[in-house]
């Protein structure tokens, strides 16, 4: 059964949604799923702007054979060759053997090291500022390497305004009907899944998605929709969202408030954390979360590390190391480029507390334009009455900070 929504006039979403994939790229957790989005457009030629992964090309197919009717289908622009999107152009150029491909030189290497065969069909190469008019719709290409493979581009329909914007303005969660971001709930339903989206899949290329936010700028009063591969289309409201994507490209902290993220083993510093979260709730500050590394899969906490303005790191220390989960941390923290933030330290060991040197050595020398604070709370194996002082030393000391 088909399963299309028009975007507007001509244009038309012919994409799926998934809720049996578990792992997005086989590492990030989707709980609510994820959409693969195409768009196939109904001029005098037809075009359809990029497919879908293996998974749900079934549902595609079925999507363009109820649009296309007796209609061939003339045009297939890849703008992003990752398989989530690509997998399913040898369906298209088998169903369709006389279809034409776009994409960038880039682009046509990736699809030949995939395995598909571009070069028995007609193939245009485009670079940044061509055209192609499809009849009553021009568009136009733009480069966007690195966001966040290197052959990226995205497509800009100088007709309709709508701006095909590959992986750029994604979001995990799957659509399930609704097609628009007015549709939704948006900034209470959707901007921690199009964080953890953007952050933890395009987060180490802020330069590149800022590069790609410049051109923007120059169509901003031109677009009208903005179509990614996954999540909803935006048709309102663009300064909303691309002013969160201006702040996570440019590591600016999103709100002002503190992520507490601890390893415990035997909950000790787990106490410790949560003490620590009721003292400056108490003090006033109480947009703090709180999370515990072992039972947390790292794309969540990456992304309320790019939320949060002040990060405190809470470990045991482990065979005279950082508790491993912590480490881990860390070093996604690093992988993604991770900058401009504020840390505070909790450490805890029983002969030999050695974590909190570590995790200060590991943000003073692995990381940028990070800041550690003085205050440290220090226990050992458990924290007692006498380390009370010391907690209301560092909960000062982070509140000063975070309302400076």
């Amino acid at each position: 059964m088909y399963n299309v929504r028009k975007v507007t006039d001509d244009l038309y979403w012919v994409g799926a949604n998934d809720h049996r994939t578990h792992l997005f790229e086989n590492i990030h957790p989707i709980p609510k799923g994820v959409s693969y989005n195409a768009y196939l457009l109904l001029d005098k030629e037809t075009v359809l702007f990029d497919t879908v992964d293996w998974s749900v090309s079934r549902q595609m197919m079925e999507n363009l054979e109820y649009l296309l009717g007796e209609r061939s289908l003339d045009w297939l622009v890849i703008n992003h060759l990752e398989p989530d999107h690509a997998a399913s152009i040898d369906l298209i150029l088998a169903r369709w053997p006389k279809v034409k491909i776009i994409s960038t030189e880039k682009g046509f290497m990736l699809m030949r090291q995939f395995g598909f065969h571009p070069d028995e069909h007609e193939i245009r190469i485009v670079v940044e500022g061509d055209t192609h008019c499809f009849g009553g719709h021009t568009v136009t290409f733009v480069a966007a390497p690195m966001v966040h493979w290197p052959e990226a581009m995205v497509t800009f329909d100088l007709t309709n305004g709508a701006l095909f914007s590959a992986d750029a303005f994604g979001s995990f969660i799957a659509l399930d009907g609704k097609l628009f971001a007015d549709e939704v709930n948006f900034d209470r339903d959707w901007i921690d899944e199009a964080r953890r989206y953007l952050v933890n899949i395009v987060g180490k290329y802020g330069p590149h998605i800022q590069l790609l936010l410049k051109k923007a700028g120059t169509i901003i009063d031109q677009i009208k929709f903005i179509c990614p591969l996954h999540g909803p289309v935006w048709r309102k409201d663009f300064g909303y969202f691309i002013d969160k994507y201006d702040k996570w490209s440019r590591y600016e902290p999103e709100e002002k408030g503190v992520l507490i993220a601890y390893a415990s083993m035997y909950g000790n510093t787990e106490a410790a954390a949560q003490a620590l979260a009721a003292r400056l709730c108490e003090k006033g500050v109480t947009n703090v979360t709180v999370c515990d590394v072992s039972n947390t899969h790292v794309s969540y906490l990456i992304s309320e590390a790019w939320k949060y303005s002040h990060i405190v790191l809470a470990s045991v220390t482990y065979n005279l190391g950082i508790y491993p989960v912590m480490h881990n941390f860390l070093m996604d923290m690093k992988a993604l480029n991770l900058q401009n933030r504020t840390f505070a330290l909790i450490e805890n060991g029983s002969w030999a507390s050695k974590s909190g040197d570590l995790m200060q050595k590991f943000i003073n020398e692995e990381l940028k334009n990070m800041t550690v604070l003085n205050e440290r709370l220090s226990i050992a194996s458990s924290m007692g009455a006498d380390k009370a002082a010391e907690l209301e030393v560092l909960a000062d000391a982070i509140v000063e900070s975070v309302k400076a």
